[in-house]
Parts: structure tokens; sequence; C-alpha cells
């Protein structure tokens, strides 16, 4: 028998007035994340897989706008004339939509990949190329790269992801948290790219032409007798897309990658949103490079945890009235690095529940308040970002200040939510926790731990 919304909300509410926060923290351990899964029971979303993971089927349909399951009370088209490419919103934007909190939205993202100037911005031409039927490919993507005009493009210079927002949730304000539960996540089509480009990514060259600190030129990637940039044309760069379809089998949907003249790598999805966020900085324009999408900040963006799949919570803290919540950048499986610079980029159908969180509720973790935090049924994740404001002072990607702070905020959440004493959970950590590379490509860096719940029940 499957428990309703308004039951499973009533039990997590009694579980909080007789255990309180530090409690229900320990609860959910052993319980899961119940509200977030509730939205969506009955509905044979997914199955566990033999090896403890999601399981994703194959889309059963093209999900064009409009056509197909819509999940949310509310829901976004990625039109034209409404997203933000290459930038997020800024303080005061004017919101796309009004909801109130506690609501589900669900969003139509698109897949920046086969849009972007190196791939000819035209992505019924980039995906028919290798082989992708016309009516395979998604309306939305044909219109936005064809007819956007709400600010000029410079490849050289904006970011890449198509960003859809800002949404206003009724009651948010400054010093408020914004709890982000993704529910569902359905690849609108069965293909996606993974790519690497030049001056980008784990071994990319400098700019002054040389390799980075620890290994040779012949060792930058993509090769740096490939380098076309000084042509100005993004088709002559020489960067590298590589087309990965998704294909049937027993174990659910499957990317494949080829290996050698014959063979084939098969990994399974594990859809999840790259970017999610709400206004952060000030901004003179559009385009001011404070809200270049690609650096994370201390309001989320680009943050690119694997983790943050369906049934996670992303926790923002909120600087603006209604927070101005903004998604983008899906992604239907990302390695912890996101070594060549993207993951397999692919776009979803993604809805979400944004509830607001106030402070001294204990409706989330307390490092929320100033610094984004992440949960899934099995684990807490603090995280740390080399540079939390962004482009404001250069975009450090120092992978040790990124570690530092994870481990600072890991230390606060255990001592202040967990009540543990600072000492000890310093020294737990050492000996139990996972501290893992979110990326390294994204000009900010970020470290997130993975601290596990099953080692906090009684």
């Amino acid at each position: 028998m499957t428990a309703t919304n308004n039951e499973l909300a009533g039990v997590h509410a009694q579980l909080k007035d007789r255990l309180g926060r530090r409690g229900l923290l320990r609860a959910a351990a052993g319980a899961g994340a119940l509200t977030a899964a509730a939205s969506l029971a009955g509905q044979g979303r997914a199955v566990a897989a033999t090896s403890g993971g999601p399981r994703v089927e194959y889309p059963g349909q093209i999900l064009q706008p409009g056509r197909g399951p819509v999940h949310g009370r509310h829901y976004l088209r990625a039109d034209a004339d409404e997203v933000r490419w290459g930038y997020v919103p800024a303080l005061g934007s004017d919101p796309v939509l009004r909801m109130r909190s506690g609501e589900t939205l669900t969003v139509d993202t698109v897949s920046h990949e086969g849009l972007l100037e190196d791939q000819g911005r035209d992505p019924l031409a980039y995906f028919r190329s290798q082989g992708v039927p016309a009516d395979r490919v998604l309306k939305d993507a044909v219109a936005l790269a064809r007819d956007y005009d709400r600010t000029p493009r410079n490849f050289d210079v904006d970011g890449p992801h198509v960003v859809i927002g800002p949404v206003a949730v009724e009651g948010a304000e400054p010093g408020d948290v914004l709890k982000v539960e993704p529910l569902s996540l359905l690849p609108r089509v069965p293909y996606g790219v993974i790519s690497s480009r030049h001056g980008k990514g784990a071994l990319a060259r400098r700019a002054d032409g040389g390799a980075p600190d620890g290994i040779g030129t012949d060792e930058v990637m993509p090769p740096v007798g490939t380098d076309g940039r000084g042509t100005g044309d993004p088709e002559k760069y020489g960067n590298v897309s590589v087309f990965t379809p998704v294909e049937r089998s027993s174990r659910g949907a499957q990317a494949v990658l080829p290996l050698g003249r014959k063979g084939k790598v098969r990994f399974p999805l594990a859809p999840h949103m790259g970017m999610m966020g709400v206004a952060f900085a000030e901004a003179g324009s559009p385009t001011d490079p404070l809200l270049n999408s690609i650096p994370p900040t201390v309001g989320g963006g680009n943050i690119d945890i694997r983790h943050l799949g369906e049934n996670s919570a992303f926790y923002l803290p909120v600087f603006d009235e209604g927070a101005l919540f903004y998604v983008g950048d899906p992604h239907l499986a990302m390695g912890n690095g996101e070594a060549a610079l993207t993951a397999l980029e692919g776009s979803l159908r993604a809805t979400f529940r944004l509830t607001v969180c106030k402070p001294g509720s204990g409706d989330a973790p307390s490092v929320a308040h100033r610094y984004p935090f992440g949960e899934t049924k099995d684990a807490w994740l603090p995280i740390g970002l080399s540079d939390p404001d962004g482009s404001a002072s250069g975009s450090l990607g120092d992978l040790d200040v990124a570690m530092r702070r994870a481990v600072s905020n890991a230390l606060d959440f255990l001592q202040d939510d967990l009540g543990m004493d600072r000492a000890t959970a310093y020294a737990y950590l050492s000996a139990a926790a996972d501290f893992e590379v979110s990326q390294v490509v994204d000009r900010t860096t970020g470290v997130h731990g993975v601290i596990a719940k099953s080692h906090f029940r009684d």
C-alpha cells in the first residue's frame, strides 16, 4: 500500500516534533527522503538496479515541448525570448513565473551541446549529421539556436548554458534557504554529446600556449596541433564533440561509446541537473561578467554535483525576494571531476519541488543559510568552492581552497546539526567520510563531502 503525500507529510511533522532537527536527520539515515519520493509514488519512474543505483528507462517518446508527461503543477518551456543563453539572472530580475512554497515545477531544459557556435549553431543539421531523424531533434532547441537574440552571442566570452528562469517563490526572503528537490528527471531524447574544447578541461593548454603543470605539451587535450582558435571561426577551432547514443538494455538505458573499430563501451544513465541556483550578484547588464553561467557561486549555479539526481535535495541560501530560482545544464551522466570539460550533456524534462525554509525552523541544515548544501537518501553533501563569489575575484581554481571549505562546512554541520564534538568530528571525517572532486573545469573548482547517514543510526 502506498502512502499519500499528506500521510507522509504528517509523519514528517510528527517526527520533527518528537525528535527535533538532529533526531530527524538521524532518522532520515534509515528512512530516506520521504517527501521527495512521495510525489512520484506509484508512477513507475525508476526501480533499483542490481548495483544498488537508479535504473533509468529508455525514453518512451521524444519529449517535444508540451508533449508527454508533465509531473509538476507549473510548467516552463525553453522559449527563445525568455531564456538566458550563457548568463544567469541578477538580483532584482523580473521572474518568468511566481509560485507558492512547496509547489512543484516542471521545466523543459535544453542542453547547449549541438546548439553552440563551434557545432554550427544549427542543431537540426548537427544531429542529422549524426544520424538522428529530424523528428527526433527537439523543436525548442532548433528555435532557440535560430531565434535567440535577447543578448548578443560571443562564443569566446559567453557561458554555454541555456538558463531558464528566474522563478519567484512566495515568502522567500534574504536569510532564508530554498530547498530544491528534483522529483523526476526524464530524458527528452535518447542521445547526448560529450565535448572537450581547446583551453578548457583538466588537460587544457594554458593561455600562454604552454602545458599546465604536471603534464607535457604532448599530453594536452585536445592536442595542441589541432588548435585552430587563431582562425577566429569557432567551427575551425578543432574542438571535439562526441555524439553519444542511448540504447535499450536489460539493465535500463545505457550510453554507448565506441571501443576500437568494432567494440563498445556502455555505461548507465544517471540524470541530474548540472545547474540549479538562485540570484546572487548585482549587475549592470544581462551580460555582466558577474553573471557568466560558467563559475558556480554561493548562490549555486553551475554546481556540477552528480549526486543531485532524483530524490535528492539541494539547499541554497536566499539573497533576494522570491529567491529567483533558475536551472540549466541538464546531464544524462557525469563522472566526478568532469575531466574533459562536459558531462554527457542531454536535455531533460525536470520536475522540482521548491520549498522556503525559514531561519530557526530546522527545515534546512544550518550551513545552508550561508552556503550551498546537498543531501541524498543515503548521504549528506557539504560543499566547498575555490572562489564562491564567481567571477568577482577572478574565479580562482585552487582545489585546496575548495577542499578546506568543504571540510569546514562539514565540521559545522556535524557540530551544529548533529551535536558532534568538533575535534571528534574532524577525526570522523578523516577516518570515515569521502571528499570528492565535483569538477575542475568551471574556473571555480568544487569539492563535496559524502557523509554516510548509516553511520549515524542509533
